[in-house]
């Protein structure tokens, strides 16, 4: 598993190929995206718990890595759907999860959002690695779907900005519909919402 994740790390040519094929590797992909988001869910709502409201930010978080899975599989669904409909490609749901999955390691990083509870200025200062460690999730993730699917760059930046519409479009129906069933349910799903569009 260390080999597949500094594989991701330095960007090595043909890591997301390898779990492509690799069946067994299907619950670690799905195990590695909910750690992350959790991880990244603690971090990134740590100022909560800095301001005393440990259960808000528990149930902040819990909440939040929820529907970032729920966002992962979603796109991992639409990336699927739209390369078989528009460029015929035969690649599986699991095979894009697995890669897509690997590609999260990254992710991780968003945990340092916890030295918020030390201070404010530490959780500033930390920002700009989980800046840069976003930006390099996803530049891995742009890379795993371009070594699942086996596609050229043009047809992969295509396949994702169709699925980022397409996406877009299903989400913000949801949220139509959840609006009508409550307001609590249509704030729920802005998270939900905004990592399906962005996708990081």
């Amino acid at each position: 598993m260390m080999d597949k994740f500094i594989g991701v790390i330095t960007f090595r040519q043909g890591v997301y190929s390898e779990v492509k094929k690799d069946a067994s590797f299907t619950i670690n992909a799905w195990i590695i995206v909910g750690v992350t988001a959790l991880l990244a869910a603690i971090g990134g709502s740590a100022a909560l718990a800095y301001n005393g409201r440990i259960f808000a930010w528990l149930i902040t978080a819990i909440a939040t890595a929820a529907f970032t899975v729920a966002g992962f599989a979603l796109g991992c669904f639409v990336i699927m759907w739209v390369a078989k409909v528009v460029f015929n490609t035969s690649s599986t749901f699991d095979e894009i999860v697995r890669a897509s999955g690997l590609a999260r390691v990254w992710h991780a990083v968003g945990f340092l959002g916890i030295v918020s509870i030390i201070s404010p200025a530490l959780g500033c200062l930390v920002g700009i690695f989980r800046i840069a460690a976003a930006l390099a999730g996803l530049a891995a993730w742009l890379f795993a779907i371009k070594e699942v699917l086996g596609m050229e760059w043009p047809q992969t930046a295509a396949t994702v900005i169709i699925a980022w519409v397409v996406t877009l479009i299903v989400t913000l129906i949801a949220g139509v519909i959840l609006g009508l069933l409550g307001l609590a349910g249509a704030a729920a799903l802005g998270a939900f919402r905004l990592y399906c569009f962005l996708w990081i």
